[in-house]
C-alpha cells in the first residue's frame, strides 16, 4: 500500500502490539502478491490479468493436494459470460477440496495508491473533510481489488475468503501496529478455507488513521504463526544490487540477516555498495521496505524468497522445493538468519 513512510510502520513485534491468535496446527506458507505484479502501476485500478491468473495457477498446484483441478468456486456473473455456471455433480470428491494452509496477502500496486496519496490519508488528521473521504475512497479500490483476487483464485478452485485488517479490529499507534486481531484468519484456516488479506486503511490511535503495508502485516503474521516459509511475488527476479533496469544490475542469490538486523551478501561476492532505491510514486518503501520486512521473518528462522511471479522460479518457491537446497539456476532472492 501506498501512502505512509516505511520506516515509521516497521514489522516489529513488541509489549504494545496486542494479539488474539489462536494457530492450532501448522502454516505451511505465507505468499506476499506484490502490487507490481499483479497490476498494471501505470495505468489507475487495472489488473495485470494474465500474471494473476497464471500466479492463481501455481498457488493451486502448491496448495490443493489432489493432483485433479478442484471446480470453480466463482459463480458471480462475470463480463462477457452469458450465465453463472455451477455444476453441483463435481463436488462429490471433498478430496479435491483439501488445501495445505497457506495465507495470502496481497499489495495495491496501481489500486488504492492514488486515493491514499491524494487525500493524504497516511499522514492522519482524520477530522479533515479530504481524509475522511480518502480513507473512505481507499478502502473502496483497494477492496475492489482484494474481491479480483479472491474470484481469481475461487476459478482456480482455491477456497479463498477475503478479509480486511481494517474490519479485524487492526490499530496502529503513530504508525506502528498497536493491536492485530488474528483469530479470525486462524479460524478461517481451520475451517478449510484460504485467507487472503491487504493492505488497508485503518484507524490510528494518535494520529486517526494511517496506510498499513501488507508488508508488515505479513511480517506480524510470521511472527505469530510460524510458517515454514514466506514467499514474496514480485514483479522482478528479486533483490538486485542497483536497480534492475541499469545493465549492470546483480541478482543478490541470498542475503543473511544477522541477530542485531544488520545484513549481507552472500551470493554472489560483491565489490560495489548496494544502492536500494524507492520509486518515486511507491510510498511504502519499495524493495527497501521488502527488505526490512523480510529480515525481521528471517530472524524468527523462517527463510523468505523473493521471487519473480508467474514463472517456473516461483512455482520451485512456493512448492517449497528450494527448502534443502537452492538450485544454481534458480533465479530469485533468498533471506536466511544467519544462525
Amino acid at each position: 500500500m501506498a501512502g505512509y513512510e516505511s520506516e515509521k510502520q516497521t514489522g516489529q513485534h513488541d509489549a504494545a502490539c496486542k494479539t488474539n491468535l489462536h494457530f492450532t496446527q501448522p502454516i505451511r506458507c505465507i505468499v506476499k502478491l506484490g502490487g507490481a505484479a499483479i497490476t498494471l502501476k501505470s495505468e489507475l485500478e487495472m489488473i495485470n490479468e494474465e500474471t494473476l491468473q497464471k500466479v492463481s495457477e501455481q498457488l493451486r498446484q502448491a496448495m490443493v493436494a489432489s493432483s485433479a483441478k478442484p471446480p470453480g468456486m466463482d459463480w458471480s456473473k462475470r463480463p462477457g459470460k452469458p450465465d453463472v455456471s455451477c455444476n453441483s455433480e463435481e463436488f462429490g470428491d471433498h478430496s479435491v477440496l483439501d488445501c495445505r494452509r497457506f495465507i495470502v496477502v496481497h499489495g495495491a500496486g496501481s489500486f488504492g495508491h492514488f486515493q491514499a496519496s491524494k487525500s493524504g490519508v497516511h499522514k492522519g488528521q482524520l477530522h479533515k473533510p479530504l481524509v475522511k473521504c480518502g480513507f473512505v475512497a481507499t478502502r473502496i479500490s483497494v477492496t475492489t481489488l482484494n474481491l479480483e483476487i479472491v474470484r481469481a483464485l475461487a476459478r482456480e478452485g482455491i477456497p479463498s475468503v477475503g478479509i480486511s485488517p481494517f474490519s479485524c479490529g487492526w490499530v496502529t499507534s503513530e504508525r506502528h501496529v498497536k493491536s492485530a486481531d488474528f483469530s479470525i484468519v486462524a479460524k478461517t484456516l481451520d475451517s478449510g478455507f484460504v485467507p487472503v488479506l491487504h493492505g488497508d486503511a485503518v484507524l490510528d490511535e494518535i494520529q486517526g488513521c494511517t496506510i498499513l503495508s501488507g508488508d508488515v502485516i505479513i511480517s506480524h503474521l510470521a511472527a505469530h504463526a510460524k510458517p515454514d516459509f514466506v514467499v514474496f511475488l514480485t514483479d522482478v527476479y528479486g533483490v538486485y544490487d542497483r536497480p534492475p533496469t541499469e545493465p549492470d544490475a546483480v541478482l543478490l542469490k541470498e542475503i543473511a540477516i544477522g541477530e542485531d538486523g544488520s545484513w549481507s551478501v552472500v551470493k554472489p561476492k560483491l565489490q560495489n555498495s548496494i544502492e536500494l532505491t524507492v520509486a518515486a510514486h511507491d510510498t511504502t518503501g519499495g524493495m527497501a521496505t521488502k527488505i526490512s520486512e523480510a529480515a525481521t521473518i528471517a530472524k524468527l528462522g523462517i527463510d523468505v524468497y523473493i521471487v519473480k511471479a508467474a514463472t517456473s522460479h516461483s512455482l520451485k518457491a512456493l512448492n517449497g522445493d528450494l527448502r534443502s537446497s537452492i538450485p544454481d539456476d534458480w533465479l530469485g532472492t533468498v533471506v536466511r538468519s544467519l544462525k
